[in-house]
């Protein structure tokens, strides 16, 4: 059991904290040093009131007080992080915990100003979503200038429709890294992302099997383009130029004995056109997309095939570091088709 002395000590220099003691019916008891530092009350002032005056008044409306308070009671603890009131009426940003002490009927609050760390995650994000919008519209622009500029120079509509998917689907891979905060890129997202335009909900063509990992936005963005341009060349020339054609997409990850990861996809086709034979101008932009986009990171390698059975093409991901990718479920793999 911690010294009576040593705790009222800690308290007493824990100005970043405030730490209360509430009745089980929220009256608050006790009021530490960091408490009137952090809201501004002084003890004689807030002692013996509802500890619910620190709440915003939406909150109040709402029931959080109690609500907080029943957590705490039923469970030992109940914690938080939301806007808080100020005795001189301004709002702080703070994360709290109120827990029950053992067997006692008291229960203790914890809490911590953290406005400051808030505001700047505010900031960040305001200047992120500018930054978003402005690409978006740049993307646009390009995509605008291009066409206009092929059309009037007289450039087939096919290679002109090639280009706008292509700046589509990049698009597409940005759209997915907005949704993260540009922290990276979950591949099942990708992969629907880059299916979407081309297969139907419940479409039984094409299998996606895999477990759940986050790609860097230096990987999602090449593995969109070449999801793009494969599944393209499967509605031209391969399986998906069929009715019974299929395609199946797999992926896997692993570690070394040296500590590096690395993931391995595959997208096999089969039930397309017989003979095999690689599409006309595979010497073309997409083919050398799919083939170096990941050759120069790393050992990234990119193998495609036109095997008898269908088009094959392996993609070697490598995963060096925590920066790179986050798994979020090795355990759970994802069986289903694509949307």
């Amino acid at each position: 059991m911690i010294d009576p002395d040593l705790a009222h000590l800690i308290l007493k220099n824990a100005r970043d904290y405030a730490v209360l003691t509430l009745t089980p019916e929220g009256r608050i008891i006790a009021w530490s040093p960091g408490a009137e530092h952090v809201f501004g009350f002084p003890a004689g002032e807030i002692v013996g009131r509802s500890f619910a005056e620190l709440f915003v008044e939406s909150d109040v409306a709402a029931g959080a007080p109690q609500a907080e308070l029943d957590l705490a009671l039923s469970r030992g603890r109940a914690e938080d992080t939301r806007w808080h009131r100020r005795k001189d009426g301004s709002r702080f940003w703070a994360n709290g915990v109120t827990m029950r002490l053992g067997d006692r009927p008291e229960l203790i609050k914890v809490l911590r100003d953290e406005t400051a760390a808030k505001l700047a995650e505010d900031q960040r994000i305001l200047l992120l979503n500018e930054l978003n919008h402005r690409i978006k519209n740049t993307l646009v622009t390009v995509q605008s200038i291009i066409e206009q500029t092929l059309r009037a120079e007289g450039v087939a509509l096919r290679t002109r429709r090639a280009l706008t998917d292509r700046l589509i689907a990049l698009a597409e891979a940005h759209n997915v890294l907005v949704n993260d905060n540009w922290a990276g890129a979950d591949l099942h997202t990708i992969v629907e992302r880059a299916l979407a335009p081309h297969v139907q909900v419940g479409d039984e063509r094409f299998e996606v099997d895999g477990p759940r990992v986050m790609l860097s936005p230096q990987q999602a963005v090449p593995l969109s383009l070449v999801l793009h341009e494969l599944t393209t060349n499967a509605i031209k020339h391969g399986a998906l130029s069929v009715p019974d054609g299929r395609v199946s997409l797999s992926w896997n990850l692993a570690h070394d004995g040296m500590g590096r990861r690395r993931m391995t996809l595959l997208w096999a086709e089969g039930g397309g056109p017989v003979p095999i034979a690689p599409p006309p101008g595979q010497d073309g932009f997409g083919m050398r997309l799919i083939a170096r986009s990941f050759g120069q990171d790393g050992d990234g390698r990119t193998h495609i095939d036109f095997a008898a059975e269908g088009v094959r093409c392996v993609i070697q991901i490598p995963l060096a570091t925590e920066d790179s990718f986050t798994i979020l479920d090795l355990g759970a793999a994802h069986h289903g088709q694509a949307s």
